[in-house]
């Protein structure tokens, strides 16, 4: 009985200051809408991030007859091998030997027309080291060149491409994260605003209920219902466009980009119920900021 007549006061209050309640409710729409298009692009690209330091390798060239004095012998690339399976960050089974044959096999695939008119195989012998995590393969390339093993000509660790993966990860974090807090504060400051108007309407018949004997969470109740509602309302609105766009929209751009089909973003129903916590927190906020701050009760 009690939680119907506070529900039916605080519907009685947004309709009574309907534009303010719409104004708040859309900006929780559009935050809320907006707050689940970045966490769906931001976990896509982050896994697209780890996918591709995934790919990141450490290649080991050995010398050869036109690089060195002498190519590399047996001996030497076995100490390299062995030097390499017992780098705990290198992968299980990461250590990949390709022979100079296999290289120009693997060249010929992807090139033919570069080695088409080769009368010898000027490739290497060398070791693919795969590390368990993408962000290692600087640290095993310094290791693998810290030790200067006689045979080994050049180290290859990818360094420009990790730190362009990196960096870009670091970057699209903190303009995720700004983005979002002005988005939080900015829905939590309107849903105060509509609050506060409600209250400032209500102010004698607050005054009349404490006089009469009403408690601080009698008064308080129908003033949080109202954040909430704005906050419930807004938030399953934006995870409805947010549905309408992924079955609409999503496809369309995901077959424009060529970025492996084992890259995802967040599964749906996970951004869902993140959208609508956040949502209920926001209209929670807003109302209990503004009563603690406007309300002598």
């Amino acid at each position: 009985m009690r939680l119907r007549l506070l529900l039916s006061e605080s519907i009685r209050s947004l309709g009574a200051n309907i534009s303010t309640t719409v104004a708040a409710t859309m900006t929780v729409l559009i935050g809320m809408f907006l707050l689940g298009l970045f966490i769906a692009i931001g976990s896509w690209a982050n896994d697209f991030g780890e996918k591709q330091k995934e790919k990141l390798l450490v290649k080991v060239y050995f010398c050869t007859e036109t690089t060195c004095d002498r190519p590399a012998t047996e001996d030497q690339i076995n100490a390299v091998r062995r030097s390499l399976e017992s780098n705990p960050l290198v992968a299980e089974r990461g250590v990949e030997f390709v022979s100079k044959t296999e290289a120009l096999e693997r060249m010929r695939e992807r090139t033919p027309e570069i080695v088409a008119n080769l009368t010898s195989n000027p490739l290497p012998d060398a070791f693919e080291v795969r590390a368990r995590d993408g962000a290692d393969v600087r640290e095993i390339g310094a290791a693998i060149r810290n030790e200067r093993f006689a045979g080994v000509e050049e180290v290859k660790d990818g360094e420009e491409i990790s730190d362009r993966v990196i960096n870009a990860a670091r970057i699209m974090s903190t303009a995720f994260a700004i983005a979002t807090l002005v988005l939080l504060v900015s829905s939590a400051l309107l849903i105060a605003n509509t609050i506060r108007l409600s209250i400032f309407s209500r102010r004698r018949e607050i005054e009349v209920m404490k006089l009469v004997g009403a408690t601080n969470w009698f008064v308080r109740g129908p003033f949080m219902l109202e954040g909430l509602i704005c906050g419930v309302i807004g938030s399953a609105a934006a995870v409805l466009l947010l549905l309408v766009g992924k079955e609409l929209v999503l496809p369309s751009i995901l077959g424009r980009l060529d970025s492996g089909t084992d890259v995802a973003a967040w599964p749906f129903h996970v951004i869902a119920l993140v959208i609508l916590g956040v949502g209920l927190t926001v209209g929670a906020i807003g109302s209990g900021v503004t009563m603690r701050r406007f309300l002598n009760v």
